[in-house]
């Protein structure tokens, strides 16, 4: 058997937490900076004509970027550890599908994803176990499948909030990895980047945000699924 990675416990809970605050918080697609909107609407109709198969968007919260997508013609359907997230998310978006799941291991098929979207959801991921998510990512898009990935990027920064949204307490930490290194580990991982596109801090955010697009290249098998006892 199989143990979950102990962090996503903390991730859960507090998001279950916040998760009232956040959607009353956080911007929707259409106010977001002028870039971030592009770089969305670049990845909506790269798998849309591309049409390999449908969209995930993994940790999808309460499904605001999920109907975005939708909205330009993608069909995706939203994951989230969260359960709580996952109800929001069914209550504001009853004609789109979302679920309960995790990146480490996700309920979905080999080679079935025309694309994947991480959108700001794996920086809470331990950098140790960023190998596991991406293999995941490689295993369940088709050939010539597209992954954006966007978030925090730093160098190496480990932060401990105790506070999240609405001043809950939250016991989540976030990873600000090196772009650089996230870029390699797509790359051991069988996905080739493409596009790099990097926002310093600014009004925009007070940290670097890095937004990549990733192809599954026709022809690679999927590397081996990692398991790790103990906990993870």
């Amino acid at each position: 058997m199989t143990l979950e990675p102990t962090y996503l416990s903390a991730v859960r809970e507090s998001y279950d937490t916040v998760a009232a605050d956040y959607v009353k918080q956080v911007p929707r697609p259409a106010a977001l900076d002028p870039l971030s909107r592009a770089m969305l609407g670049v990845f909506a109709e790269t798998v849309r004509d591309a049409a390999l198969g449908p969209v995930a968007d993994l940790g999808c919260g309460p499904g605001f970027v999920t109907a975005y997508l939708a909205g330009h013609g993608v069909p995706v359907s939203g994951v989230d550890l969260s359960p709580r997230m996952v109800e929001l998310a069914r209550q504001n978006h009853p004609e789109l599908s979302f679920s309960i799941g995790s990146m480490t291991a996700l309920d979905i098929a080999d080679g079935s994803l025309g694309g994947i979207l991480a959108y700001y959801s794996t920086h809470h991921t331990p950098p140790d176990l960023l190998p596991l998510i991406y293999a995941e990512f490689h295993r369940t898009l088709a050939p010539g499948g597209t992954l954006m990935l966007a978030g925090y990027v730093g160098d190496g920064e480990r932060l401990r909030p105790t506070q999240g949204y609405g001043g809950h307490p939250v016991s989540y930490e976030s990873h600000l990895r090196p772009v650089e290194q996230l870029v390699e580990l797509m790359q051991t991982a069988r996905l080739v980047v493409t596009t790099r596109v990097i926002q310093e801090p600014g009004n925009v955010s007070k940290r670097r945000i890095a937004t990549l697009l990733a192809e599954k290249p026709v022809g690679y098998p999927a590397p081996a699924r990692t398991h790790n006892g103990g906990g993870a």
